[in-house]
């Protein structure tokens, strides 16, 4: 595992995911385990910490999160872009090694039965908030984080720090068509400089 992976207090846990990433979804049930990415994640709560994240009925990872009732959602960074967008575009249904397939590294943190990837820059385990008429009119699931994990090197004390961190550990943003846009310069409106 990554030493420079830290704990991240649950009460800013909606930090990792606020500014907008496009992030991977892991669950495990009966023995599979699959990742999607996915566009559409948001901080819903803050104590208890919860987030919303919309999971198409044609993904596999969908049925293993109905099924555990639990899930990880994980921020990518860009050196992982080809990850990203392989999960994104692959399917488990119809390609059984689509995990191996497309590069990925699962690990676990001690207390957590779930399988986070390795490489990303920070981690939500979440137990799933079932409301079925949500996640069935509208693919839209709610998760209360119960852990969360951040690479100390672009997230400490509570706040990203991409500007001072290798550009490769930046987060991902997808539009579509295979583009991503990373994350950019740090603009503070409170005291009116750049790269704060």
């Amino acid at each position: 595992m990554n030493e420079f992976i830290a704990p991240v207090a649950l009460e800013k846990a909606y930090r990792l995911i606020n500014h907008g990433p496009t992030v991977l979804v892991s669950a495990r049930h009966d023995g599979v385990q699959d990742v999607m990415a996915a566009a559409w994640a948001t901080g819903l709560d803050f104590s208890p910490a919860k987030i919303l994240v919309v999971l198409d009925k044609i993904a596999k990872t969908r049925q293993l999160v109905e099924g555990s009732e639990s899930f990880v959602i994980q921020v990518p960074t860009v050196a992982q872009i080809t990850l990203t967008h392989a999960v994104g575009t692959r399917s488990l249904f119809t390609e059984p090694d689509k995990l191996a397939n497309c590069g990925v590294e699962l690990f676990s943190f001690d207390g957590f039965d779930l399988p986070f990837v390795a490489g990303c820059s920070a981690w939500l385990a979440c137990r799933l908030i079932n409301e079925p008429h949500n996640q069935q009119a509208h693919d839209l699931f709610i998760g209360e984080v119960v852990g969360a994990w951040a690479d100390s090197r672009v997230f400490s004390e509570g706040h990203w720090h991409f500007d001072r961190a290798d550009p490769a550990l930046r987060s991902l943003h997808y539009v579509a068509g295979g583009q991503f846009y990373a994350t950019g310069e740090s603009l503070n409106v409170l005291d009116g400089s750049e790269g704060n």
